[in-house]
């Protein structure tokens, strides 16, 4: 009796071990047919116990995974997305306005006992009507871009504004529907304006750079950050938004712009005094421009700077000139000075190409005819007479 107990022991003992190596080697014997099944392209035989072949792959990926990032480790990380591809998701000049934008609303909270944090969709509307009926009034589409600039304000500070919300959205349709007005339209530019407001700029190093900004600006059509954005050469800088390519018979631009990348062709004119090409070569060649921005500042009378020019250079130099030309003398002082902006040389080439239209469009980069007529202030409204047409 005592010898069964005493074998019946050894035998509780010796089970465990025995049973996890015979588990081992089935475990080996399934993973050794399954290979030797995939190299023969054969199918497996029909084995309850034969693990998938996914499942071999799966666990040596999960002993081969890599240790998670440490906190310390991703802290580049998260500047570089955060300072560098983040904010260059939207232009300088977007940056700017947003962040006007949220001080202002910053500023009226304070002064009227509210806490800008967190979005609070009541505030907001409240902030939209105060906005509405100061004096002066800003522009409906002012408005709309101050709501998206405290939008994205609250996005960065972990909030959201549900701007769908009543507070906000009643509020702001009653806005437009009582305030919206058609947009003012700048003056168009036509050649015979170019040509007098050149005749005002001086023979030096600033005229000449000046001239091949009005020229460029308005043969191509382009906007005033596109004329500043652009490099002498291809991807030279990094903040750039476009470079410029001299040819025999003209240059290309190749410009990064709303609606995405587009080639700008610019001719030569008639004469050089009109010559765009002409005035860039100029600029290039005695501002020692090769490499970097291809317009600048000018400290001096002769030293041209690295440093980028300004798009709001480009508006006052359009406002300066077009006064010095003395265009539309009817008006006042005052009221020419609203007229003109950067916006006149882009559309001055739109009103003054007499050219099929669809030419026109893509130069200015349109997605849409229609647009493109928006920017023709002196085209023949009346072309179409569907008055006439319907038979009165």
């Amino acid at each position: 009796m005592a010898s069964e107990i005493e074998q019946n022991t050894k035998n509780r003992h010796l089970a465990p071990s025995a049973t996890r190596e015979s588990t081992s080697q089935n475990d080996e014997s399934s993973t050794q047919n399954a290979i030797t099944t995939l190299k023969c392209d054969q199918p497996a035989p029909e084995n309850p116990d034969l693990p998938d072949i996914v499942d071999i792959v799966l666990a040596m990926d999960e002993r081969q995974a890599p240790s998670p990032l440490l906190p310390a480790e991703t802290g580049p990380l998260v500047e570089t997305a955060r300072n560098y591809y983040a904010r260059a998701a939207r232009s300088e000049a977007t940056q700017r306005a947003y962040a006007a934008d949220w001080r202002h609303f910053a500023s009226w909270c304070r002064r009227a006992g509210f806490s800008p944090l967190p979005a609070n969709p009541e505030t907001v509307g409240l902030y939209l009507s105060a906005c509405a009926s100061s004096s002066p009034r800003p522009t409906v589409s002012t408005l709309e871009r101050r709501l998206s600039g405290l939008s994205q304000a609250f996005s960065q500070r972990g909030d959201r504004l549900d701007r769908k919300n009543p507070h906000i959205a009643e509020v702001f349709a009653g806005i437009r529907r009582k305030h919206g007005r058609p947009p003012v339209q700048k003056e168009a530019l036509l050649a015979d304006d170019i040509l007098a407001m050149l005749e005002t700029l001086p023979h030096d190093l600033r005229g000449l750079r000046d001239r091949a900004v009005l020229l460029v600006g308005f043969a191509g059509g382009l906007r005033r950050s596109e004329i500043v954005g652009l490099d002498a050469g291809v991807d030279q800088t990094e903040d750039g938004c476009g470079w410029v390519e001299m040819f025999e018979n003209g240059a290309i631009l190749t410009l990064r712009g709303k609606t995405g990348w587009r080639e700008v062709e610019i001719g030569r004119g008639s004469a050089d005094r009109s010559c765009p090409v002409e005035a860039l070569k100029i600029w290039m060649r005695l501002g020692r421009v090769a490499h970097g921005p291809l317009f600048r500042r000018i400290r001096g009378e002769k030293s041209v700077q690295e440093s980028r020019l300004s798009d709001k250079h480009v508006a006052r130099l359009v406002k300066k000139t077009a006064l010095d030309a003395g265009l539309r003398p009817e008006l006042s002082e005052k009221e020419r000075e609203k007229l003109f902006s950067g916006h006149s040389l882009r559309a001055g080439l739109a009103s003054s190409a007499e050219v099929d239209e669809r030419f026109v469009q893509k130069q200015l980069g349109h997605a849409s005819a229609e647009m493109t007529r928006h920017y023709q202030r002196r085209r023949d409204r009346f072309r179409v007479n569907l008055t006439k047409a319907s038979g009165l």
